[in-house]
């Protein structure tokens, strides 16, 4: 009872001291993204019974009660987007070691024992700011993986011993709750920010019975300090403050290094490993470039890969051209490596026999054109493919999803015909192609907060002749517009950007802000271009596509490079939608190259956009299903340093 007493003043000092920091004004600029250390002291409290130690120790009487200090120690990273909520994750150090209450033997000889146990512990929390101050609340779960479970026990007339406490339990998974208050240190017109956070959070014994026998638990209050280090947005820090009393909102500019004209671009184009059929047909639809067997006799997958110092007419139509290839590429591969086998499994919502009749017709072209040996090609039908488009209970747009799962897919676990890193992903083809790229030439303007705080929001920007441009409305809140449309015949200018809104309560919202923008005026840029391919309606790369970011792309990105990355959707769903999950799909590209490249060092330069389905930025057209599919891409273009 006296340690439980001794817990819940500690906790309500402790408290007090934090709570009492909250008179101080909190900053009104915040970086997103925080990263530090933080030590604390974990002050514990034992209860149940302990006796048994391991399979050579067992005290004369069981120990009951008893306490300690011991240090903690973590790196941290926070998450606090706009609003009051947010996440927290620790990862670090965690001692619960201490001294049981001494007992007397039954031999009237007093006995010890001490304890000297330690965790890596993985504390992700909910963070939640509380009166639009900087004290805030924490709560989550805590994983704690056992490091140390060391003993030493005495008794009088006895020799002393140590050893390891047996029966401990490998991984223990409990809870925290806590509180806490950042104290900004920096200046407040620094954009970068430092902060230091003084806190206290409580451990209960729920879940936290370190042994699989007894009934030894612990209760821990941690008493500490984090230092935290961010990076706020230069547009941001600058920016106006709207006069609303719905809420603040973000305004920040993303230019392009450079307004491109035209660039030489090395591109890596991922093999969409399907073939996709016409609605009331089974015929290979004509698209699909068809060889005769003397003209597949000379066909080399190299042939589709020199330089085109003109593009083709139309958008993309190089990379379609590779993909209609796909049945000659593969005819090709196949030929060349004898040994290797491949999977047809055809699917159409018209029944599984349909199906097999599709993945036929496939294995009929490869074995009549390029004379593959039909043993080496199975085929199989099903009225759905394994990663079908149309989802259950769905309703809009079934003749498009559906126009996706009439198809064969083509599958191997020949290593000759994949990437080297990858998983099942069939290897790319290599070309070079001259394009101007709109999408390399945008500048996002970004008004974080707009879709919840603003019915519209308008862009005015003026050159240093006085000339306004206007550009909007906007009701999302990413809003892009081309270079060349801003540059209009001139080869470089500076604009005075502001951003006009009106909240939903009829209150205007201003900010304001600048963009530098240059044409490219020297000899065509020269870049490498990587796509990945998502399923529908996913954001989260596959771990395919996690090997293949960081083994293949980061050891391309040289110091200097500035990386562009543009997420894409197709037109399937809604538009909002759409854009938050391009926006992810970007997203989750860069934080898998920078984590890449974290280990090689440098400095890189990330342009992240998400287009959403705008037709306006979409590499592909929409109107053949293997144009949607490319079109749920991500596209990385490395520009090296000049």
């Amino acid at each position: 009872m006296f340690k439980h007493t001794f817990i819940q003043k500690s906790s309500i000092a402790i408290l007090m001291v934090v709570t009492s920091c909250a008179t101080v004004q909190a900053q009104t600029q915040q970086p997103t993204w925080w990263f530090g250390v933080s030590g604390a002291a974990n002050i514990s409290s034992y209860t149940g019974t302990t006796q048994t130690l391991n399979n050579s120790m067992m005290g004369p009487a069981a120990f009951h009660k008893g306490n300690g200090v011991r240090p903690f120690g973590s790196l941290l990273t926070e998450y606090r987007p706009a609003g009051a909520w947010g996440a927290m994750l620790n990862v670090g150090f965690d001692g619960r070691g201490g001294r049981f209450d001494n007992v007397i033997a039954p031999c009237n000889c007093e006995a010890t024992l001490k304890t000297n146990t330690s965790y890596l512990t993985v504390e992700p929390s909910l963070r939640v700011g509380l009166f639009s101050s900087n004290l805030f609340i924490f709560a989550g779960p805590r994983v704690a993986f056992n490091l140390q479970k060391d003993f030493a026990y005495t008794q009088e007339k006895q020799p002393n011993t140590d050893g390891e406490i047996s029966d401990m339990r490998k991984t223990i998974l409990s809870g925290q709750a806590g509180i806490g208050y950042d104290i900004p240190v920096s200046a407040p017109n620094s954009t970068t920010k430092v902060s230091i956070s003084p806190f206290v959070s409580y451990h209960p014994y729920f879940g936290q019975d370190p042994r699989t026998i007894e009934s030894w638990s612990v209760s821990t209050v941690r008493a500490g300090v984090a230092l935290k280090f961010g990076k706020a947005n230069k547009a941001a820090t600058e920016s106006t403050v709207a006069t609303t009393p719905v809420g603040d909102v973000e305004f920040t500019i993303r230019e392009p290094k450079s307004i491109q004209v035209k660039r030489v671009v090395s591109e890596t184009l991922p093999l969409r490993s399907s073939v996709f059929f016409d609605e009331g047909s089974n015929v290979i639809p004509a698209r699909y470039v068809s060889l005769s067997s003397a003209a597949a006799a000379d066909f080399k997958e190299q042939q589709l890969q020199p330089e085109q110092v003109q593009p083709i007419a139309g958008r993309s139509a190089r990379q379609l051209n590779v993909y209609h290839n796909i049945l000659n590429i593969l005819g090709d591969r196949l030929r060349a490596n004898p040994s290797s086998n491949i999977m047809l499994r055809g699917a159409s919502n018209h029944g599984a026999a349909e199906g097999q009749v599709l993945a036929q017709n496939v294995k009929d072209y490869l074995v009549n054109t390029f004379a593959i040996n039909a043993s080496r090609i199975q085929i199989a039908g099903s009225n759905k493919p394994a990663l079908p488009s149309e989802q259950p209970g769905g309703r809009k747009e079934l003749a498009l999803l559906r126009e996706g799962d009439r198809r064969v897919d083509i599958a191997s676990s020949s290593p000759e015909l994949l990437m080297q890193v990858g998983g099942e992903m069939m290897k790319p083809v290599q070309f070079t192609n001259t394009m101007q790229d709109l999408s390399d030439s945008q500048v996002a303007f970004n008004v974080k907060g707009a879709e919840k705080q603003l019915k519209s929001w308008s862009l005015d920007l003026t050159d240093d002749q006085g000339k306004v441009q206007h550009y909007g409305p906007f009701t999302k809140e990413q809003g892009t517009v081309n270079g060349n449309t801003i540059l209009n015949e001139r080869a470089e200018g500076t604009y005075k950007v502001v951003m006009t809104g009106q909240s939903l309560n009829g209150l205007p919202v201003t900010k304001q802000g600048t963009v530098h923008l240059v044409k490219q005026t020297e000899a065509i840029q020269k870049s490498l271009r990587y796509s990945i391919l998502f399923d529908f309606n996913q954001a989260n790369a596959i771990p395919a596509y996690t090997k293949f970011l960081t083994d293949v792309v980061a050891p391309l990105i040289s110091n200097g490079s500035t990386v562009i990355i543009h997420g894409h959707t197709d037109i399937i769903g809604n538009d909002t939608y759409n854009q938050k999950l391009s926006e992810s799909r970007a997203q989750e590209t860069q934080r898998i190259l920078q984590a890449a490249l974290a280990k090689q060092g440098g400095d890189v330069k990330f342009q992240t956009i998400g287009n959403g389905e705008d037709v306006a930025y979409a590499p592909f057209e929409n109107t053949l299903p293997e144009e949607r599919f490319y079109n749920r891409t991500v596209i990385i273009d490395i520009d090296p340093a000049q």
